[in-house]
């Protein structure tokens, strides 16, 4: 029923989501010809704006779509969380700008074209479950393209290796390259052992996440080393803890990947503190609500 009811934003108009049309010529429909972001509300406060826009602003540019009114995004996001009466909820923004509406053709259009600019609002609830007890992950070789830093919405290898996950019972997959870890379907990928953190640096291999930044930051004000190189996906089994990051995923847990339990099989003290320091800056108090008193430790003790 939700989605029945669903305002979106489609060039410049609210209008239901029945009533949104999108030409079949838009070369987000032929190519992926496009790039997104995903922001997360919490009880009608966004997290971390600025950062998505800048992010989004710098792929935009990347990929060469010529599109900059960014001016009035965060009144229209806050708009739309507003129209679908999710202002004391969780929520999710999904933008996503593609290129424009010319018939079929590889090559960009000669005369210019406008973009397309999409937004809709969604319930965006935390996994409360799996955060307090962590999660399974599988591996499989990384086959998307090098441009992995582009947030682009070409993500059919994601999709395959997300249902590739499904199918055995866990809820991520890590993509291997060159015998390293580099990303998850949707998350960054993080270690821990001996109480340093370590993740794959910034590159083209790897999108350079919101969460991510955060995380390395909450690790430096906590005075958490962190060592920011490639992780060998056959010496996995050697690190004590794992989590992943991500707008949705925020700081989850890996208790599992593939066959092999980390550590003693529960989330580890140094991604407890992580968690407890990113909930006191989005939930703004210690997630009363999934009643986690009693795992939230610092991790020096």
């Amino acid at each position: 029923m939700y989605l029945q009811e669903n305002i979106v934003f489609l060039n410049g108009a609210f209008v239901s989501i029945q009533k949104a049309c999108i030409s079949p010529y838009d070369r987000g429909f032929y190519f992926a010809d496009g790039i997104y972001e995903v922001i997360k509300y919490y009880k009608g406060k966004p997290f971390c704006f600025n950062e998505h826009l800048m992010r989004m602003k710098k792929n935009l540019g990347e990929v060469r779509i010529n599109f900059n009114d960014f001016d009035k995004l965060e009144e229209t996001t806050g708009r739309l969380i507003s129209l679908n009466r999710l202002n004391g909820e969780y929520a999710g923004i999904y933008l996503q700008i593609t290129r424009g509406v010319y018939p079929r053709m590889h090559r960009f259009p000669e005369k210019s074209i406008i973009p397309t600019i999409y937004m809709n609002a969604y319930p965006y609830p935390s996994y409360s479950n799996q955060l307090t007890n962590g999660i399974k992950v599988i591996m499989r070789e990384d086959v998307r393209w090098q441009r992995c830093d582009i947030k682009a919405i070409g993500l059919l290898p994601n999709v395959l290796m997300y249902q590739e996950a499904a199918e055995n019972d866990a809820m991520e997959c890590f993509f291997i390259r060159n015998n390293y870890l580099t990303e998850a379907t949707h998350s960054n990928i993080f270690a821990v052992k001996d109480e340093v953190v370590q993740t794959h640096p910034d590159s083209n291999l790897i999108l350079p996440g919101i969460t991510k930044k955060v995380v390395i930051q909450i690790c430096r004000n906590s005075g958490i080393k962190v060592n920011e190189y490639p992780i060998r996906a056959d010496s996995f089994s050697r690190y004590d803890e794992f989590f992943i990051t991500g707008t949705g995923n925020e700081v989850m847990p890996v208790i599992q990947i593939e066959n092999t339990i980390i550590g003693n099989g529960k989330p580890g003290k140094i991604t407890r503190h992580i968690q407890n320091e990113f909930f006191k800056m989005t939930y703004g108090q210690l997630a009363n609500d999934w009643n986690f008193e009693n795992w939230v430790v610092s991790y020096k003790n």
